[in-house]
C-alpha cells in the first residue's frame, strides 16, 4: 500500500512538473520589448462635442454597454487621462489609440526610463481607432509588427501598459476568438478585432499585445466590463490592419478605405431557404447606390456576397472590414449568390470619404448646424424603389440639440418635416426656417431603409 501510494506522489509530481515546464516564461520578452513602451498623459479642455445616439435595435446588450462605457467616460470635459502607446521608429513615431487623444490640448508621453516629451498629432483615424503621434527623439527603442496572419485562437499573448497609472504593468493570457465585429457609435465596423482574456484596463488602451516573439500582434483597444475593470474580455486592433492605417496617417495625415456602396444584412435560415442558399452564411444584399462600385460591377438587390477578394463572407459583418482594407481603384473579385447560383463578379472599388485632417477637424466639430442642430445633404439616389428616393441626408448633429433630443442619429435620411415633404436641402433649409418654437412637429425618415415617424421640436 506504501508503495502504491508513493508511486501515485511520485507520478503527480512528474505531471506536475511537466505541466508547469510547458508554461511560457516572459521575464527575457519583458526585458526586450518594455523600452519602448510609453505612457501617455493626455489634458483636455472645453466641452466633448460627442453626439450621444441612440444605438440600432439589434446591437447585442454586450457592444451596447461596451459602448455606453466609452461614451461616459470622453463626455467629461476639462479631464486629463491617460493612455499607452509605443514607438515604431527610432526617430520619434508613436501608436496609440485615437479615443485616448481625441481632442487632447496637450499629449506629454514617458519613457521607462522617465524621460519626457512632448508629442504632436501626425494623424488620427477613428473609424480604427488609431492615431499616430511624433516626438523629437533619436536612436529610440522600437517594436516590429507581426506581419504574417498565423496567430491563432489559443495562442499565448502579452500586453504591457499602464492600467489606472500603474506604469508598465505586464499580464498574459491566451487569444479568446479572432475576427470580432464591434460596431462603433455611428455603426460602422471595419475592424476585426481580436478578442484576448490578457487582463486590460483603463489605461492599457493603445498599448502593445505582443507574441511570444516579442513582435506586435496587436494594439489594446477596448473593454467590456460591468465593473469599469477588467473581466477577461479585451479587444486589440491586428497589427495588418495597424501597419497599413499608420503608412496613411504618416504619408497624408488621414485613412482612404475601399467603398462599395451596399447595405447589407445577416442571412438567416428563413431567408436561406427562400434564396435557395445551401447554408445561411454570407452578406444579403438590400440596396445597391446607384453610380456606386457595387452598382456598376453589377451587384443587385437580392444578391448574397459569399466572397470578396479570395476572402470568405460568412457574416454580414464580415464584409466591411474585408471592402475597407482594400485600396480605392483597386479590382477584387466577388462570388455572389443569385437564385439559387453561384456568380463571379469583379469589382472596381471606390474611395470611402476618410476622416477630416486634425486642421479641419477641429473647425468641425464646434459648429452649432442649423436651428434643429443638424448639417445635411441632399442624399445619393438608392436602388430601393422604382422612382429612387429624395430627401437629405443627416452628416453631424450638435449635442443636446432639438435633433439629438429627438432621437435623430447621423446618416438618416429626412423626407418629411410637418406636413412638407423634404425632395432637397434647399427644400429642408425653406421649412427648417418655418418652423415654429415650442411645438412639435412631425418629422419622418429613413434608417437603414426602415421609415420612422417622430416628433421633433426646437426649444
Amino acid at each position: 500500500m506504501f508503495v502504491k501510494m508513493h508511486l501515485i506522489l511520485l507520478l503527480t509530481s512528474i505531471t506536475l512538473s511537466k505541466a508547469v515546464a510547458s508554461l511560457p516564461d516572459f521575464t527575457e520578452l519583458v526585458e526586450r520589448v518594455a523600452p519602448a513602451v510609453v505612457k501617455i498623459n493626455v489634458s483636455f479642455s472645453g466641452e466633448s462635442s460627442l453626439q450621444s445616439q441612440p444605438y440600432g435595435r439589434n446591437l447585442p446588450d454586450i457592444f451596447r454597454e461596451l459602448l455606453e462605457q466609452q461614451r461616459n467616460f470622453r463626455e467629461r470635459p476639462d479631464r486629463v487621462s491617460m493612455g499607452s502607446g509605443f514607438v515604431i521608429s527610432s526617430d520619434g513615431y508613436i501608436i496609440t489609440n485615437h479615443h485616448v487623444v481625441e481632442r487632447a490640448t496637450k499629449i506629454q508621453v514617458s519613457f521607462a526610463d522617465r524621460r519626457e516629451f512632448e508629442a504632436k498629432m501626425v494623424g488620427t483615424d477613428r473609424r480604427s481607432d488609431l492615431a499616430l503621434l511624433k516626438i523629437n527623439g533619436n536612436d529610440l527603442p522600437t517594436l516590429e509588427f507581426a506581419t504574417e496572419n498565423d496567430l491563432r485562437v489559443g495562442a499565448w499573448v502579452l500586453a504591457i501598459g499602464s492600467p489606472f497609472g500603474l506604469d508598465y504593468s505586464v499580464t498574459a493570457g491566451i487569444v479568446s476568438a479572432m475576427g470580432r465585429s464591434i460596431p462603433t457609435e455611428r455603426n460602422e465596423n471595419y475592424v476585426p478585432f481580436i478578442q484576448t482574456d490578457v487582463a486590460i484596463n483603463p489605461g492599457n488602451s493603445g498599448g502593445p499585445l505582443f507574441d511570444l516573439s516579442g513582435k506586435v500582434v496587436g494594439i489594446n483597444s477596448q473593454i467590456y466590463s460591468r465593473s469599469g475593470g477588467s473581466i477577461g474580455l479585451s479587444f486589440a486592433i491586428p497589427a495588418k490592419l495597424a501597419l497599413d492605417v499608420v503608412q496613411q496617417l504618416k504619408s497624408t495625415g488621414r485613412v482612404d478605405r475601399g467603398w462599395l456602396g451596399v447595405a447589407i444584412q445577416d442571412v438567416d435560415q428563413k431567408l436561406a431557404r427562400s434564396l435557395n442558399l445551401k447554408e445561411a452564411k454570407g452578406a444579403l444584399v438590400s440596396a445597391v447606390e446607384i453610380d456606386s462600385p457595387a452598382d456598376l460591377g453589377q451587384i443587385m438587390p437580392g444578391d448574397v456576397i459569399v466572397s470578396f477578394n479570395r476572402e470568405a463572407v460568412i457574416e454580414s459583418s464580415d464584409l466591411p472590414p474585408l471592402v475597407g482594407q482594400v485600396a480605392p481603384g483597386g479590382r477584387v473579385p466577388v462570388e455572389i449568390v443569385r437564385d439559387g447560383k453561384i456568380k463571379k463578379l469583379n469589382v472596381i472599388v471606390a474611395a470611402l470619404d476618410g476622416d477630416q485632417p486634425i486642421t479641419e477637424q477641429s473647425s468641425k466639430v464646434n459648429e452649432n448646424g442649423d436651428r434643429l442642430g443638424l448639417i445635411v445633404e441632399d442624399v445619393t439616389k438608392l436602388s430601393m424603389s422604382e422612382d429612387g428616393l429624395n430627401g437629405v441626408v443627416i452628416q453631424y448633429i450638435a449635442p443636446r440639440s432639438a435633433a439629438e433630443m429627438a432621437g435623430l442619429q447621423q446618416g438618416d435620411i429626412i423626407v418629411q418635416l410637418g406636413k412638407m415633404r423634404i425632395l432637397s436641402s434647399k427644400e429642408y433649409d425653406k421649412t427648417v426656417r418655418q418652423m415654429p418654437k415650442n411645438r412639435p412637429v412631425a418629422i419622418r425618415f429613413l434608417r437603414r431603409g426602415n421609415a420612422v415617424f417622430r416628433t421633433i421640436e426646437i426649444d
